[in-house]
């Protein structure tokens, strides 16, 4: 168990390695890539073997450090959901982003889960940014044009919805034809809104681990959220953060690239403690930046 000096230290770490990793944004910006304030915590509730109530949730992300949090969920953390957006409120904790999955069952792009999510954050006044992952069976047997123009229908529906609170819309990779970087762009362009946007996720992205350069050239004008995770080309699909192989040259590509976005810090582990996931994604994270820092002094490289 991590003392509370060393989580301190850690967190400090963590802020002041952001600030100057390679091609980080400059300190005249609000925030900092790295830095704990723009760190989201995500997938904390359903993998999470504590059963975390909304006021337990929020006082462990507390303290870790952590100031936003995605909320991903199953159906039976919904009528919890009011509660926890209040006990976010109270702990001054943003609710940065909520999961959203679609499949063939929602005709209309809807589910009444759906309509729980968008009616909670309408009568709370509380806008966040709504994250949709698409089943593959939404477009299965379509033609590629049909699968364009059946998706961004789907998505045109969900912004709708969506902007009664305020709330915007992000494409998400969760595998299958609607996670192809290029399709996610396509999707956007027959859209009727312009201003989509695309949360790329490492753990969903292996694909992507030897062309990372290209593929955020492609999606940095829709760039959001990138989540991190430990990456091995032909290994576990979930890794901790600096137990991989290609993480560290892909977060220097990051790094290198300019974006400015939110960093997604997951605790997607089956029958854990997501306090215990979260805190060795800090450590790794924390291990990649000092390393790429000592690499940015030296003449040697990696």
């Amino acid at each position: 168990m991590i003392s509370h000096l060393m989580l301190i230290t850690l967190l400090a770490f963590l802020t002041i390695l952001a600030a100057s990793a390679s091609g980080a944004p400059s300190t005249s910006e609000k925030k900092q890539l790295f830095s704990m304030d723009n760190l989201v915590a995500w997938c904390i509730i359903p993998y999470d073997n504590q059963d975390r109530t909304p006021l337990q949730r929020a006082g462990m992300l507390r303290e870790l450090g952590f100031t936003r949090m995605g909320y991903d969920w199953r159906v039976r953390h919904l009528p919890d959901f009011p509660e926890e957006i209040r006990t976010l409120q109270k702990f001054d904790i943003e609710l940065t982003s909520v999961w959203l999955w679609i499949d063939d069952r929602a005709a209309d792009g809807l589910l009444p889960e759906h309509n729980r999510i968008f009616d909670a954050l309408e009568d709370a006044g509380v806008s966040t940014s709504i994250w949709i992952g698409l089943h593959e069976n939404v477009y299965a047997g379509l033609r590629d044009a049909q699968k364009v123009a059946k998706v961004a229908g789907i998505i045109d529906l969900v912004y709708e919805r969506a902007r009664k609170s305020g709330s915007s819309v992000s494409l998400y990779n969760h595998g299958g034809w609607a996670g192809v970087h290029e399709n996610q762009v396509r999707i956007i362009r027959a859209s009727k809104y312009e201003d989509i946007g695309i949360v790329f996720n490492f753990h969903h992205g292996h694909d992507q681990i030897e062309s990372f350069g290209e593929t955020l050239e492609i999606l940095m004008p829709w760039l959001e959220t990138v989540n991190l995770n430990g990456m091995e080309k032909d290994g576990a699909h979930i890794v901790d953060i600096g137990k991989g192989d290609h993480e560290k040259q892909m977060i220097k590509t990051l790094l290198d690239s300019g974006f400015t976005g939110n960093i997604g810090i997951i605790g997607h582990t089956e029958g854990e403690d997501v306090r215990d996931v979260l805190l060795r994604n800090l450590h790794g994270l924390h291990k990649i930046l000092e390393e790429l820092e000592k690499w940015n002094t030296s003449e040697n490289g990696f």
